[in-house]
């Protein structure tokens, strides 16, 4: 039996409607639904009651939905992050949206630095700065940017030379270019929370850009890693792999973006 074949018949619950999936009329189908569901976290054979959802699915879809409203909300607490980063220096800034409203209405303003936090942001040759960013995910943030900053650091070459992490609130991808290009820093990777969707909240974003100007680089001069959640998403050394072998080959080719292949493989985990 084909998907399409599932999907254009109905699922009798023996109650006059449609079943959730997990019975059925007896001939497999709510068997096969229930496998597939295994294999995905999308919303499939969920069937039907009446006209509308089965009242569990509709109550897990309206928890979802709750679940995204409040990672884009929840305040980020860059206190939080600091003291999962144990021993490594951070610096704290701020976008230019002055709160949470301003940000979600004017994107323009988490691009800019503000120009007070500008002023404290320490100076030097590094060759690539981590950038935390609260984005639409503050609890993405909050639960794997650490982790993934420290996998990717311990894949760096010897002699790397790693500017202070930046902690930044209210901001956007482009806000990197910004504090890279104001730090001295070759590249910057911007760890961002994610747009949260109806089965993920807590999706962290790895943005990478190799010598940026701010207002002229532009989101082909990226590249990005994006679903880092573990277990249900990428994992920590899986994502950091591909990380570092981006940052080395981006310094071969002096730059990044639609230029740059992530050609790391699976297999660079294992090394």
């Amino acid at each position: 039996m084909t998907i399409s074949q599932v999907t254009d018949s109905r699922i009798d619950d023996g109650q006059g409607g449609l079943s959730d999936g997990q019975g059925g009329s007896g001939d497999g189908q709510g068997e096969l639904w229930a496998s597939l569901r295994l294999r995905t976290q999308a919303r499939i054979g969920l069937g039907r009651a009446g006209s509308a959802l089965p009242t569990r699915h509709r109550l897990e879809l309206q928890a979802a939905h709750a679940a995204a409203r409040d990672a884009v909300h929840s305040p980020f607490d860059p206190d939080a992050v600091a003291a999962r980063l144990t021993g490594t220096p951070v610096v704290r800034v701020r976008s230019a949206a002055p709160d949470r409203l301003t940000y979600l209405q004017r994107p323009d303003l988490g691009r800019r630095l503000h120009p007070v936090d500008r002023a404290h942001l320490p100076t030097g040759e590094w060759d690539v700065v981590f950038v935390v960013a609260d984005g639409l995910s503050s609890r993405a943030v909050h639960e794997h940017a650490a982790a993934m900053i420290r996998a990717t650091t311990a894949r760096l070459p010897s002699g790397t030379r790693v500017a202070p992490v930046v902690l930044a609130e209210q901001a956007r991808v482009a806000l990197g270019d910004d504090i890279a290009h104001a730090m001295g820093a070759t590249a910057v990777v911007l760890l961002v929370g994610e747009r949260p969707g109806m089965s993920a909240a807590d999706s962290l974003g790895a943005y990478l850009t190799h010598r940026p100007v701010p207002g002229v680089t532009t989101d082909a001069d990226r590249n990005c890693l994006s679903n880092i959640r573990p277990p249900l998403g990428l994992a920590y050394e899986v994502a950091a792999a591909k990380l570092a072998a981006l940052l080395a080959r981006a310094r071969e080719l002096g730059r990044t973006g639609v230029a740059l292949k992530d050609e790391s493989g699976d297999d660079a985990v294992a090394e």
